[in-house]
């Protein structure tokens, strides 16, 4: 028989004893990382990085386990004018087993409300909210033995993380990284890449500065993609970076047949593809009903109608938006999977119509 952790013990004796309240609701005064409800974790440092990025050092409470894989992202949820704003970034730091903290490297961007009050506003100490790694734009185990990194901006930080972990093993293969940035300033990490490339031989480091040569041209011959790296064909590739570099890098792989040596992490959801046929949306708790397209999500629909419908991410990662199908059908835009079970419990931020469908709301 598995014995039992001293904390459960104490969590289930506590039950007893402070019901109707759960003993987290105790725990949590002593040390609010001790909750089982919820995933936390307090920010330990803010490190800047640039004018405006900034790296977020956090300690996770009970549940987090420290075995993501290098490139994963987390979602953080942090209270910003009284509501949860959740976001999902990167793990920059590189996985340890015996590990108290991990790392997060934020871009603050203009239209980006949290992004700017995770660089700008946060203080040591804020509990923040998070949800476990996830994703598939990692460095697999072993690596190959030739590799190539494109990115642009903020894009650098799920690959610093698979560096980094290199780094860590002593084991860095033959590496090139081609790195946009606007300006010298602005480019994360700066400093430590140029301390890596001075330590292991088998990294090279391609550095362009956009504001001054502008972007990148894959296909320009002598100038572009075969410069940087004349045996790009052979490599396995990995690209993270601005939406439009992304589409660029997509093409040109796509156009020479390799796509499937090409892996791409895009920092906003895409929600495109066939999102089904729509319907008639009844919001029965509101008297509310509308019609919506197979692309509209049901959290659009129903706040096209005034329906106060619940959020968070708006990108499927924090659940804050699920509500109870009663009736109907519905899509997952992401993936195709669909939800037709009635009381089935779904997100209404990455979901869309099948038909006619009926939430309780």
């Amino acid at each position: 028989m598995t014995a039992t952790a001293p904390w459960d013990r104490v969590r289930r004796a506590g039950s007893r004893l402070t019901t109707p309240l759960h003993p987290d609701d105790y725990l949590r005064l002593v040390n609010p990382l001790w909750t089982a409800r919820e995933l936390r974790g307090r920010v330990e440092r803010v490190v800047r990085e640039t004018d405006d990025a900034a790296t977020l050092v956090i300690r996770p409470g009970w549940g987090w386990r420290y075995d993501h894989r290098p490139g994963q992202y987390v979602g953080i949820g942090v209270q910003v004018d009284g509501r949860f704003q959740w976001r999902s970034y990167s793990v920059s730091s590189p996985p340890r087993r015996s590990g108290r903290t991990i790392a997060i490297t934020v871009r603050a961007m203009p239209e980006g409300l949290l992004s700017g009050h995770l660089v700008n506003g946060l203080e040591p100490g804020t509990i923040v909210r998070l949800a476990l790694p996830e994703g598939d734009f990692v460095l697999p185990d072993p690596p190959p033995a030739r590799m190539l990194f494109l990115v642009g901006g903020s894009g650098i930080t799920p690959v610093m993380a698979m560096l980094r972990t290199l780094d860590r093993r002593g084991t860095l293969p033959d590496v090139v990284l081609h790195y946009s940035s606007p300006t010298p300033d602005r480019m994360i990490f700066r400093d430590e890449l140029a301390a890596l490339e001075e330590r292991h031989e088998g990294l090279v480091v391609d550095r362009r500065f956009t504001d001054a040569d502008g972007v990148l041209d894959l296909a320009d011959g002598g100038a572009g993609l075969e410069r940087i790296c004349p045996d790009w064909r052979e490599r396995e590739t990995w690209a993270c970076g601005p939406g439009p570099m992304l589409d660029a890098v997509a093409a040109h792989f796509g156009d020479a047949g390799l796509e499937d040596r090409l892996h791409l992490e895009r920092f906003s959801l895409d929600l495109g593809g066939d999102g089904g046929e729509g319907g008639t949306l009844t919001f029965r708790t509101s008297g509310k009903t509308v019609e919506a397209d197979g692309a509209t999500t049901v959290l659009e629909a129903g706040e096209s109608v005034g329906v106060g419908m619940p959020y968070g991410c708006r990108m499927g990662i924090c659940h804050t938006c699920t509500l109870t199908l009663v009736a109907g059908r519905v899509r997952d835009l992401r993936n195709g999977e669909q939800y037709d079970q009635p009381h089935e419990q779904v997100q209404t931020c990455v979901t869309a119509a099948v038909g006619d469908c009926t939430f309780d709301i």
